[in-house]
């Protein structure tokens, strides 16, 4: 029988690493497809994708994915949590996906396993240590951190796991596959040559916030030497033609007007703020004129900045507590992007083991049709997602591309 791999990812953009982490996860699973979930214009920290979607597609289609389906931006833009969890979920509805393959700086996935569980079933000690640490004023990550590591009492094991954005993933993937109860098996890819936010090139490999600021730099010959060829070439052209949105400073008027016409309440509505959050966002907002002056004024030891950079993704795509809460209760839907001739025999595949499922190839018709009301409300966050985003290019700016776009197909 026929095995399939799923992937998650952002591939901001595709490069050298990400190709290896692909063959090397289809050699460990033996897979005849793969699928991959990738978030779409914006990102789980908070930012702008370099490129748009369907940009992304086309290098991952080229590089050997078979069907790529666009994580909703709800997902996408939410914390790491909630990221991981809309995409576990996604690829385990669609009932015929075998394993999850993640990269991260473990080796041993039983070390990220254990994470896991504490997380997932939160005991009683885990929960007292970590209202201990939090009552000192820290951030919710490193509340978290020192919590685990005390309540794990093996400091030179478990020391730095959570130091990693990507074993930060990794968890929350194993802890979304055993809350979901899921059959898919997952596989861990080591990386080893970068870290996160390395800024060198090592044998061809740079971190994918290093590549973002040499297409930011022009830098040619640095990107030729970490992105495939199809990737750079991909790369190269969206540079020509304007369409490259190098960060949320691209939006930093628009995010600073939404905050200073925005009521008290409105921006207390938004999701990670609390504890009286939205004051110092307000008033932030009323003095700054750049993005990167205003994240200075609000973080503080109790609040990162990739947290307040999210607050500004939510303003900018107004997206709420409510809206959050709707995409806990909401089935997801699946929004193909592109696949190849193994990604259309895919599509098949899975409207047979799940005929139940919403299976997206255009969005008019979906829009025009279909009777879910939050499925149709999620959606819409997407497709203004798109419209936000092409207000990022250099040239032309079109709106409703997700209606206009056609799916990228091989």
């Amino acid at each position: 029988m026929a095995k399939v791999l799923g992937i998650i990812a952002e591939y901001n953009p595709f490069h050298n690493g990400h190709l290896y982490h692909l063959n090397t996860s289809r050699e460990y699973t033996n897979s005849d497809y793969t699928i991959c979930v990738m978030s779409g214009n914006f990102t789980e920290r908070g930012d702008t994708s370099i490129v748009d979607k369907w940009t992304k597609t086309q290098m991952c289609l080229l590089n050997g994915i078979d069907l790529v389906l666009e994580l909703p931006t709800i997902y996408a833009v939410s914390s790491a949590e909630n990221f991981a969890y809309g995409s576990v979920n996604l690829l385990n509805s669609l009932k015929i996906v075998d394993t999850i393959s993640f990269g991260s700086e473990i080796s041993d996935i039983t070390i990220l396993d254990t994470f896991a569980d504490v997380l997932l079933h939160e005991p009683k000690e885990y929960v007292s240590l970590l209202n201990h640490e939090l009552s000192k004023g820290i951030s919710f990550p490193k509340a978290r951190e020192n919590a685990l590591l005390m309540y794990l009492n093996d400091i030179r094991k478990y020391a730095n796991v959570l130091s990693s954005p990507n074993n930060i993933l990794a968890i929350e993937y194993l802890k979304a596959l055993k809350k979901l109860k899921s059959n898919i098996a997952p596989v861990n890819v080591t990386r080893s040559t970068v870290s996160y936010n390395d800024t060198g090139i090592v044998n061809g490999f740079a971190s994918a916030t290093a590549i973002r600021k040499m297409i930011t730099n022009r830098r040619f010959l640095d990107l030729r030497s970490c992105l495939p060829d199809s990737s750079y070439k991909i790369i190269a052209n969206a540079i020509q033609l304007g369409s490259v949105v190098p960060s949320l400073a691209s939006f930093e008027k628009e995010i600073l007007y939404n905050f200073r016409k925005m009521t008290l309440e409105e921006i207390a509505n938004l999701p990670d703020v609390n504890e009286g959050l939205e004051h110092s966002i307000k008033d932030a907002a009323n003095s700054c004129n750049s993005i990167n002056e205003f994240i200075a004024k609000v973080k503080s030891k109790r609040y990162t900045v990739t947290r307040i950079q999210r607050i500004a993704v939510y303003s900018l795509l107004g997206i709420t507590k409510k809206d959050m809460q709707l995409s806990y209760k909401t089935e997801p839907y699946i929004r193909v992007l592109g696949f190849n001739k193994k990604g259309q025999e895919l599509i098949s595949a899975i409207s047979n083991a799940n005929p139940k499922l919403n299976i997206i190839t255009s969005v008019k018709k979906f829009m025009d049709e279909s009777n879910n009301k939050n499925q149709k409300y999620l959606l819409e966050k997407d497709i203004f997602s798109t419209n936000v985003y092409t207000l990022g290019y250099e040239y032309e700016s079109y709106a409703n591309l997700d209606y206009t776009q056609k799916l990228i197909t091989l």
